[in-house]
């Protein structure tokens, strides 16, 4: 394998799915081999692929039979209760083994050229009673791609998001700021200096709300470069 990223965010719902598949995208277009990976998927209550993996592969350009063969690693986890992996686990009397979890990511990891992994909510999501998701990022070492829903309060959030990295001694390759409908310009551009100022982390970009996926491809191409160097 060349290369793992786990793209993780400052909350649920702020771009990560699409990040994700953007920078699935760019591999693709490098010509390597190229994967996406979800370890736990909650609220998915309709048959068949689950919507983040259906994005990731549409950004990409791919349908279901791309990943026929390796679903069951894709996805280790999936469950219908729209919550923290712990308690949507609970609800169907499951529990979310860790190992499960590392097995599936290694049996990718052998087969393809990049693996990106899509976290669940944000950085200190419970997995189980006794891990966060941050925890198992960091047992497989894995460099960390940060989506920020750029809007107020993105501040607190990024920069707590941050810290929780740091405190694990994990390599963050950078923020792409992902701006928020509605949001004031001057909050929005003052966001950016500011996390970047005070983190000293790198803001590798910022994205527009767009729900043309091929446009936000084109100006998420112009810094994906970035990425690929600070992984």
């Amino acid at each position: 394998m060349k290369r793992a990223i786990f793209v993780t965010g400052t909350d649920t719902g702020i771009g990560k799915t699409v990040v994700s598949g953007l920078l699935a995208r760019y591999f693709l277009k490098k010509g390597g081999r190229v994967i996406t990976q979800k370890w736990v998927q909650t609220g998915s209550s309709l048959p068949g692929l689950p919507l983040d993996i259906k994005t990731h592969l549409k950004i990409m350009g791919k349908d279901k039979n791309y990943i026929k063969s390796h679903l069951d690693d894709v996805i280790p986890y999936v469950f219908k209760f729209p919550a923290s992996p712990h308690l949507a686990a609970k609800i169907e009397g499951r529990v979310i083994n860790e190992s499960k979890i590392i097995k599936s990511f290694k049996r990718l990891s052998s087969e393809f050229d990049y693996v990106i992994v899509e976290g669940t909510g944000g950085v200190l999501v419970p997995l189980n009673r006794k891990h966060l998701i941050v925890d198992l990022v960091a047992k497989l070492n894995l460099s960390v791609l940060l989506v920020a829903g750029n809007k107020l309060g993105s501040i607190n959030h990024t920069l707590m998001s941050i810290e929780a990295l740091k405190k694990r001694k994990l390599n963050i390759i950078g923020i792409v700021f992902n701006n928020m409908p509605g949001e004031n310009k001057i909050i929005l551009e003052d966001n950016c200096k500011i996390i970047k100022e005070l983190s000293g982390e790198k803001v590798l970009g910022v994205l527009p709300w767009l729900k043309n996926r091929d446009q936000l491809y084109t100006i998420f191409s112009q810094f994906a470069g970035k990425i690929t160097e600070g992984s």
